[in-house]
């Protein structure tokens, strides 16, 4: 595999851009397992192998289960996620996935059930963190390691 092109160093207005955006979403959401979880559930979705592999291995860093980790995928049928953690992944799909039918009320309430709204605009700016770093990646064929030779 080849990536396309260094992003980071093709235009670093942008990189610095999307480094801000990523700084304040991690700033905002302190619970830094529930950030991976976020992240790792966004690159599933949109199916990016980097981000994946990044994310992942950062969860691992944290203390996360390999179980958990594995169960993000079908969290929805895995008891081991707490229900603000299932608040949490269900936003991360609707938004993440936001065309097919927008974040509807009911999960709004439901989310809002666990998180404030400043923690609620926490988790938005979250997912459309990762949601950019997923498209960058993949528009510039990034792959697990390519940074690494």
């Amino acid at each position: 595999m080849k990536i396309r092109m260094d992003y980071r160093s093709a235009n670093q207005a942008a990189f610095q851009a999307l480094l801000k955006l990523e700084g304040t979403a991690k700033q905002l959401n302190p619970d830094q397992t529930l950030y991976e979880l976020i992240k790792i559930r966004s690159s599933q979705i949109n199916g990016c192998a980097f981000c994946l592999d990044m994310h992942t291995a950062d969860a691992r860093k944290l203390g996360e289960s390999e179980q958990r980790i594995n169960l993000v995928a079908v969290w929805k049928e895995a008891p081991q996620f707490t229900e603000r953690e299932r608040a949490a992944l269900a936003l991360t799909e609707a938004v993440t996935l936001i065309s097919n039918a927008g974040v509807p009320q009911d999960l709004y309430a439901e989310v809002r059930k666990h998180f404030t709204e400043e923690e609620y605009v926490g988790l938005l700016l979250a997912i459309n963190a990762i949601n950019s770093w997923n498209r960058v990646a993949i528009a510039t064929g990034m792959f697990p390691g390519c940074f690494e030779r």
